[in-house]
């Protein structure tokens, strides 16, 4: 449950700075003391915010290619920063299964996006890994 915590805590940074242009450090500070996660829980947290930043433009090439009929811009910010943190945890965290990065970003989708963020969420982020699995085959 703290590694969900953590995700949320991620997720309200990537959305703060997609939304406001303001510096993830200080945002993701503020909420890590709100949060009070363990230390190895918040590490996870800033570990997500660094890594989804650093693959930002990755991640919304991936997105544009699945989305169809959608433009990174014009999706709402919190099903587009769900979508690139789920990729980041996808394509560059060999501890996280993919099924659990699908699994955290469509809860988070139902928890935070609209009626139907979770069924786009995942099924955006479903086709991205069975494309995967075929090309690792």
């Amino acid at each position: 449950m703290r590694r969900r915590l953590a995700r949320e805590v991620a997720l309200k940074t990537l959305f703060a700075v997609d939304l406001g242009k303001v510096k993830p450090e200080r945002v993701l500070d503020d909420l890590l003391a709100e949060a009070d996660l363990p230390p190895r829980d918040a590490q996870f947290a800033r570990e997500l915010v660094v890594g989804t930043l650093a693959h930002l433009d990755e991640a919304d090439r991936i997105i544009a290619r699945q989305a169809v009929g959608w433009t990174i811009d014009r999706m709402a910010t919190i099903d587009r920063n769900i979508l690139r943190m789920a990729l980041f945890e996808i394509l560059h965290r060999d501890d996280i299964p993919d099924s659990v990065a699908v699994n955290e970003a469509v809860e988070l989708a139902k928890r935070y996006g609209d009626a139907d963020s979770g069924k786009f969420v995942n099924g955006i982020l479903g086709e991205i890994v069975r494309a995967r699995a075929s090309i690792e085959q």
